[in-house]
């Protein structure tokens, strides 16, 4: 049978970089902060103006008259066409012109 020696007594060595560093961090003591710290970084809070109703005009019925004589004007100018512009140029074309496409018989290609 064999058995292993196991003792004790075995001197103690001392850490002497870790005494140190532990004496240093227990004596550190932190300056402390200056009660008005916190001027100029915090900004002072001041609530936004309410927001005021909206008030009808004093003279609604000649507004509308006005709205319904005015005649809707439309941009007849073409648009001038710069190159790679061939896109915006078709899709200028209208809502008549989209329906027509939509509305157009799909011709299916046959392949032999």
């Amino acid at each position: 049978a064999r058995a292993r020696g196991f003792s004790s007594s075995t001197a103690a060595r001392k850490d002497f970089i870790q005494d140190l560093y532990l004496k240093e961090i227990k004596s550190y003591k932190p300056a402390p902060a200056a009660k008005d710290a916190h001027v100029g970084v915090v900004k002072a809070y001041a609530l936004p103006p309410a927001p005021q109703p909206p008030t009808l005009p004093s003279d609604l019925a000649a507004e509308l008259s006005a709205y319904d004589a005015a005649e809707p004007t439309k941009a007849d100018a073409a648009p001038v066409k710069a190159a790679g512009q061939e896109h915006a140029a078709a899709g200028a074309a209208g809502a008549d012109a989209f329906l027509a496409f939509l509305e157009a018989d799909v011709k299916a290609e046959v392949h032999h």
